[in-house]
């Protein structure tokens, strides 16, 4: 993305590291990669210089679990949507991302995965691309939410094995567990690299420690399309929401727009879960950073009918969300100000964990020599001054 030998350095900032805050810190970058973090404004000869007036300068925030922005969703299946999304969430802090599809015809899927490669290619000013997240189609009727019921199923290993073996950059799978052949699903995609999610889902505590035990290590979107306490036969049983923290080593997502969930939920995931096994995410669809009003969920061609309105998206009807229009920089300031949580630890649930999760923590994540030059300079209210991807400002407000 950069000429060879290009220092750049980031002075007057507060930086943001795994460890502490440092104060009048500064970054400095050589080829794109992390070189020094440095306290104070030691001389740089060669340097281009920014400035970064006292505001914070932070690891790019990593978006695990997305659909759309700007207008489109990943399920146009355009090469334009793919770019489009990755630089309106880029202008919001987004610098690494994994789009997202919705359960919907095969025909779509494989369209929408046929574009990936040669957006990813073309993909040199938005959000960095980190593999695919399908969600769906084998979810629980019971729990479908906003996705299409037309196209809902049971895991096929027919159907699965075919889309794996020809799309390898497909990195996680979302599921509902109780499913017939959902076990084996899970143990088919944790033993080809690809992450074992839950979602969408009525199972109850006992199927949830089996699918753990047959690779499924995160929870998709906490609380969202999901089994709690229940009762049957006047016996309360345990759900997924209850298992997640039951099951300390299970990661779980929480889509932090202060709509989808309050701020005592926050303040319970926080507190149960800690920092290092959350990850921050928009679930946002193509509304996300655009003005209210209809909208379509999913692909233009075959996607439901939504109303987006309170900073959320709503089915026509109003009974349920069908997805935010949040942006990460939303999800850092709400986890600050509704779930009170310290800025390094909101953060931190935006770089470092998702960056674990995605198994991308090597390079990604986290200010530290050696690493990926993805930062993001924002004020005390989480406005983005600046996004810098790979050592490269690919945006500046103002």
């Amino acid at each position: 993305m950069e000429s060879k030998n290009r220092l750049l350095k980031i002075y007057n900032g507060q930086v943001v590291t795994p460890y502490r805050i440092i104060n009048n810190g500064t970054v400095i970058i050589k080829n794109g990669i992390i070189e020094e973090i440095a306290e104070g404004n030691p001389v740089t000869e060669g340097a281009t210089e920014i400035n970064a007036e006292g505001n914070y300068i932070a690891p790019g925030f990593i978006d695990i679990h997305l659909h759309g922005g700007g207008g489109c969703d990943f399920m146009d299946a355009t090469e334009e949507a793919f770019l489009k999304i990755a630089e309106k969430h880029a202008q919001f802090g987004t610098t690494s991302m994994v789009p997202t599809t919705l359960a919907g015809a095969k025909e779509e899927l494989v369209q929408t995965l046929d574009l990936y490669e040669q957006a990813d290619k073309k993909n040199i000013n938005g959000s960095q691309f980190l593999g695919v997240h399908l969600e769906g189609p084998y979810f629980a009727m019971s729990q479908k939410g906003a996705q299409n019921p037309k196209y809902i199923t049971n895991p096929n290993p027919e159907d699965y094995k075919e889309i794996l073996a020809r799309y390898p950059f497909i990195r996680r799978w979302s599921s509902a567990p109780e499913l017939e052949g959902a076990l084996d699903f899970g143990k088919y995609l944790t033993s080809n690299g690809v992450i074992a999610a839950i979602a969408h889902t009525d199972a109850s505590y006992d199927e949830v420690v089996k699918a753990f035990e047959n690779g499924y290590n995160l929870i998709t979107h906490l609380y969202s399309g999901m089994s709690g306490v229940f009762r049957k036969n006047a016996f309360r049983y345990a759900g997924v929401i209850e298992s997640a923290y039951l099951i300390d080593e299970m990661k779980v997502e929480v889509i932090c727009d202060g709509i989808h969930l309050p701020a005592p939920l926050l303040k319970l995931i926080y507190k149960i879960k800690g920092p290092d096994k959350i990850a921050l995410v928009t679930d946002s669809m193509r509304n996300a950073g655009m003005p209210d009003g209809e909208s379509i969920l999913g692909s233009l061609k075959n996607g439901l009918k939504v109303i987006v309105e309170d900073g959320v998206a709503k089915l026509p009807d109003r009974t349920a969300f069908a997805g935010s229009v949040a942006t990460t920089d939303r999800l850092v300031r709400t986890m600050i100000q509704l779930g009170e949580v310290p800025l390094k630890e909101a953060v931190r649930m935006a770089t470092v964990t998702p960056a674990t999760i995605m198994g991308v923590d090597d390079k990604k994540g986290s200010l530290v020599p050696g690493k990926d030059a993805d930062i993001v300079i924002f004020d005390q209210n989480i406005n983005i001054k600046k996004t810098i991807i790979k050592g490269k400002v690919v945006y500046s407000h103002g």
